[in-house]
């Protein structure tokens, strides 16, 4: 029996039965839970997180040192953090983008999400890219409206064509829009259908290293997974979901372990 100074290894009985080991794939996210709670998950599942996203414009109106004190606490598990791409978007429109980095950056956060997907702006990548560097923060850019409905093959052009002068700028990744729904908005009809061939576009384009596929449900994440396999890049998972979507990524849920794709191979 493998064993460690507390008893079985886990990982060592996983590679008994097969699961492979997986780079962080899933950026979760914080819709404005207390810190100590976000320093629970931190402790219980750190090394399962791509990023965390303190999520929407919560954390601005939150007394400053519990946010401090979460992306510290991140910080310490070597998780990155990320702003949400609304108040950038609230920021630009009120001409307050540099006052909006500094703030960030005051308050421990690695890096933001721009994006476009409830006002217009005309800012260039490079330019945000650069007023974001000079305060030590990273970019990432989420693709799409937030009300605009499921995506045309019109939509997805344009799109894509946005997500490469991004990515070519030096955002370290693209987001694809699912809100916290996953229906009627994005890659998901009205009845919350994924649809596969559109999100294709997306990786064939932009490489599956660089997309983000934004998936807040389960069976949005399940059908993620389903399709493109344990290294789909997943965001807008809620924490406590987190766990339930890593083993479902390694075969270890009772609906993947069906899936020949996800169940893991016998071992040799």
């Amino acid at each position: 029996m493998l064993a460690s100074d507390s008893g079985p290894s886990a990982s060592a009985y996983l590679a008994q039965i097969g699961v492979g080991e997986l780079p962080p794939m899933t950026a979760p996210f914080d819709p404005g839970y207390d810190p100590s709670t976000v320093e629970s998950h931190l402790q219980q599942s750190a090394h399962l997180m791509a990023s965390l996203k303190i999520s929407m414009a919560g954390w601005m109106v939150a007394h400053p040192e519990a946010t401090r004190r979460k992306t510290a606490a991140a910080r310490r598990a070597g998780v990155a953090t990320f702003a949400g791409g609304a108040p950038f978007e609230v920021a630009v429109a009120q001409g307050r983008l540099e006052d909006y980095l500094e703030l960030c950056a005051a308050h421990g956060l690695s890096g933001i999400e721009a994006a476009s997907g409830f006002t217009e702006h005309t800012l260039a990548p490079e330019y945000v890219l650069e007023a974001a560097a000079r305060h030590g923060l990273e970019v990432q850019f989420e693709l799409g409206h937030k009300h605009e409905g499921h995506f045309t093959e019109a939509v997805v052009v344009g799109l894509l064509e946005q997500g490469r002068a991004w990515l070519a700028a030096g955002a370290r990744w693209v987001v694809v829009e699912a809100r916290e729904s996953a229906q009627g908005v994005g890659l998901f009809d009205s009845g919350g259908a994924f649809d596969a061939a559109l999100a294709e576009r997306f990786v064939g384009a932009l490489g599956l290293e660089s997309v983000v596929f934004e998936a807040p449900t389960k069976a949005s994440q399940f059908a993620m997974i389903e399709h493109f396999g344990a290294r789909v890049r997943l965001a807008n998972v809620r924490l406590e979901e987190l766990l339930r979507v890593e083993i479902y990524r390694r075969g270890l849920h009772s609906d993947a372990f069906s899936n020949p794709r996800l169940r893991p191979a016998p071992p040799s």
